[in-house]
């Protein structure tokens, strides 16, 4: 459950995911210039999205796919758009820092050697020769931003100061807790079917964790799919900005001692219990200060990345068909 910068998150990022159903009908989703997007290729971007959406309203189910595939369709076109630049100033990247950036991510996936690493991308449907494409576009992307939109990110001591204040009063508000989960695994090529036989089981468990006098970490021994299962579900200690946005959520509106309805992410249906909550106290601004300067360099490269495709997009022929 713990957020790093792991290769299936890069490989979300630019759009690796497993290709479409057999049966979806390729359609021409945009032409950017004289380059196509297909319909199955945003489909394929909003993959792991799409997965996630579990609300119940077939209308609300329906708004928030269209929103996911225009986001997605935007996304790949700005993508497009970046490439072409990309071509003309002949930007490239070496073999060289494509090793450098395949090692990063191995070192920070438990320092995988070679075979693991590729049974790992295996199981995401990715060859090593793919994944290391998917490198090389991210890396000619960052330079491409480094160039056009680096000049213009600039971070005061004043914004720092001013972020340091507001993590202060928000830390002093905030605490830790310790929780624990029942995890029923989903493989991510489940069927729809598959997805909510499994949510069933979950809240099944989640039912019975709530019985009085259960043992949660016994259930979780016997009942969990997850690699925590033998220590009984136990997570320890986290903070904000830890776990996955949707066990994050969940975790921190409970109360001590509560048990969750079931959770979804890339893993499968979590049910969560918090044993215990504490308050926790602002690290001093010297600590802090690189990682709100990363943070507010990333939020403003944003920024500026929006800008900076408007811009490419107001000058090219983007047609939309989707």
């Amino acid at each position: 459950m713990m957020k790093r910068v792991a290769f299936v998150a890069v490989a979300a990022l630019l759009g690796s995911a497993p290709a479409a159903r057999a049966e979806m009908v390729d359609k021409v989703a945009a032409v950017v210039n004289r380059d196509i997007i297909t319909l199955s290729e945003v489909q394929q971007r909003v993959a792991p999205e799409l997965a996630r959406i579990n609300a119940g309203d077939p209308a609300k189910r329906a708004e928030l796919r269209a929103q996911l595939m225009k986001t997605g369709l935007d996304t790949l076109i700005g993508e497009k758009l970046m490439e072409a630049q990309i071509a003309e100033l002949g930007i490239t990247a070496t073999e060289g820092q494509v090793d450098e950036l395949v090692n990063d991510v191995r070192r920070q996936n438990d320092n995988m050697d070679q075979a693991q690493f590729e049974q790992a991308l295996a199981a995401e449907g990715l060859t090593l020769a793919k994944y290391r494409d998917i490198l090389r576009k991210k890396i000619l992307r960052d330079q491409l931003l480094r160039a056009k939109v680096g000049p213009k990110v600039k971070v005061t001591e004043e914004d720092l100061k001013a972020a340091y204040n507001q993590y202060a009063r928000a830390e002093g508000e905030d605490s830790e807790v310790h929780a624990r989960h029942i995890l029923v695994s989903v493989d991510p090529k489940a069927t729809e079917e598959q997805v909510a036989a499994a949510r069933k089981k979950a809240e099944g468990i989640a039912q019975e964790a709530r019985r009085e006098g259960m043992d949660f970490s016994a259930l979780a021994r016997a009942r969990s799919e997850g690699p925590s299962a033998a220590d009984g579900g136990d997570l320890g200690w986290f903070k904000r900005g830890v776990m996955v946005a949707a066990f994050e959520k969940v975790a921190f509106n409970l109360k001590q001692g509560e048990v969750s309805e079931p959770v979804r992410t890339n893993f499968g249906w979590h049910v969560l219990k918090v044993e215990e909550r504490r308050s926790v106290a602002a690290a001093p601004y010297e600590e802090m200060r690189p990682k709100l300067e990363g943070k507010l360099i990333e939020q403003k490269t944003e920024k500026f990345l929006e800008q900076y495709v408007q811009e490419l997009r107001q000058k090219a022929s983007v047609e939309v068909k989707m």
